[in-house]
């Protein structure tokens, strides 16, 4: 599926969507990755989900820190943190360890989103969902999922 937004009024909609659609893994955390080039709109969609999702602090992309853990607002079935994972600055999946990746993708209450999951795609497990970013001249993206 693909959509294309023009606006972050378009973006949060489009989040909030993607959000009432997500079925949560009942057997481990839920996660989603989310491929684009610099500037595509993988961490705006990120603060988007987190609105959708009640997340009450400031959403800032982790690229210096790696990893950022938000507890969810409101009433989320099922679901009880969103990780926000940027592997830009990341060589290889044995680099995931020290965030403790492994304990966090073994807990169903959480959704965890990963940026540029291509550089460290040798420790990942299948995702739920792939979303790729393609930013156009006009600045409007097409996200796609798969």
């Amino acid at each position: 599926m693909e959509t294309l937004v023009k606006t972050l009024a378009e973006l949060d909609a489009e989040a909030e969507r993607f959000i009432g659609g997500l079925a949560p893994k009942e057997d481990g955390a839920t996660l989603v990755t989310l491929s684009g080039d610099l500037g595509a709109g993988k961490t705006a969609f990120t603060k988007a989900v987190a609105r959708a999702l009640c997340v009450e602090e400031t959403v800032n992309s982790p690229t210096f820190v790696l990893e950022k853990i938000y507890q969810l607002g409101g009433e989320t079935p099922k679901l009880e943190r969103l990780i926000h994972i940027d592997a830009y600055r990341l060589e290889t999946g044995s680099e995931l360890a020290p965030l403790g990746f492994d304990e966090l993708m073994q807990d169903s209450g959480n959704l965890i989103l990963l940026e540029w999951p291509e550089k460290v795609a040798d420790a990942l497990p299948a995702p739920a969902i792939r979303i790729s970013f393609v930013v156009h001249p006009n600045e409007s993206r097409t996200i796609s999922y798969d």
